[in-house]
């Protein structure tokens, strides 16, 4: 039987003093870990991680004031987990926007301590009645989520289906900053991307650092490069590497779009920039039966 409780939870996988299972906000329960070197929050509502912090910094992820927490509704901010597709999909303009993954119920695996401090969450997530209805496959998707002085999350999908799964993923990571007028943004050059604001047109990153001056939202192609985003005023380098992801997605909505977001604080669109670590569109990955896929993002805060 699943433990559904934060009680059920915590007696089963609660490490005394370091992991400990409680009700969150809208009631939901999450796992907050706390170690010598950072602290963070997940909550097994979308298999979602909503902060993260080293000791020694402020929070690497930006989660929003006015997010809401409940069932069938996706948390903004922190690190939402998106599955089986990216943004619309194609074809099916009902279907939930970015997957079921984000919004689903997910079950726990195994909390576990290592022995550097740091400590290492599996969820899991198979499809019930409801996702089989959308997307008739059987699988099992896992988030590894470790908690050290890095946040580090893996994707583990395995394909239990008699057929080929062909998917997309990202881990769609909010980054918390001081203005995201004045970041920069490093790892992406000679890179070509869809300009989603621009009727999808298709353009190349010049060789100089990227700087967001508008609505953004490119999603960059054939790129396994890590991203390096510079903060001048919250005095912070924030690193986000990656591994068996094809896709790097930079998005902000801006002034105009945050104030149609009834879940984003009008106000709020400065204080952070999406890069998030993906398998999208060109890069959707196509996993043999009884194969194995595995992406993982690294975050890393250094001082400038």
């Amino acid at each position: 039987m699943t433990a559904t409780t934060g009680e059920e939870l915590q007696r089963r996988f609660g490490i005394p003093g370091v992991a400990r299972f409680e009700q969150g906000a809208g009631g939901l329960p999450r796992l907050r870990v706390t170690t010598d070197g950072a602290e963070a929050d997940v909550y097994l509502h979308g298999g979602h991680v909503t902060h993260f912090q080293p000791r020694g910094t402020g929070p690497v992820l930006f989660l929003s004031a006015r997010s809401k927490f409940g069932a069938g509704a996706a948390i903004r901010g922190g690190v939402p987990v998106i599955f089986p597709w990216f943004g619309a999909r194609p074809g099916d303009p009902a279907a939930p926007a970015h997957g079921f993954a984000r919004t689903a119920a997910w079950g726990v695996e195994s909390v576990e301590r290592a022995a550097d401090g740091a400590v290492t969450a599996v969820l899991r997530l198979e499809p019930d009645e409801a996702m089989r209805a959308v997307w008739p496959h059987a699988f099992v998707l896992r988030h590894r989520v470790r908690v050290g002085a890095a946040l580090d999350m893996t994707l583990e999908l395995e394909n239990r289906s008699s057929a080929p799964l062909v998917f997309e993923e990202a881990l769609h990571t909010y980054l918390a900053v001081a203005d995201v007028r004045q970041i920069t943004v490093t790892g992406l050059a000679g890179t070509r991307y869809v300009d989603k604001t621009a009727a999808m047109a298709m353009r190349l990153q010049g060789a100089e650092p990227l700087r967001l001056t508008g609505e953004t939202d490119s999603v960059y192609l054939a790129t396994r490069a890590a991203c390096v985003l510079d903060d001048p005023r919250g005095g912070r380098r924030l690193v986000v590497e990656k591994d068996g992801s094809q896709t790097t997605v930079v998005w902000n909505p801006w002034a105009a779009k945050a104030k149609a977001m009834s879940d984003l604080g009008d106000e709020e669109w400065p204080s952070f920039v999406c890069v998030e670590t993906a398998n999208a569109a060109d890069d959707r990955v196509t996993l043999a039966p009884g194969g194995r896929h595995a992406m993982r993002a690294t975050l890393r805060v250094d001082q400038l």
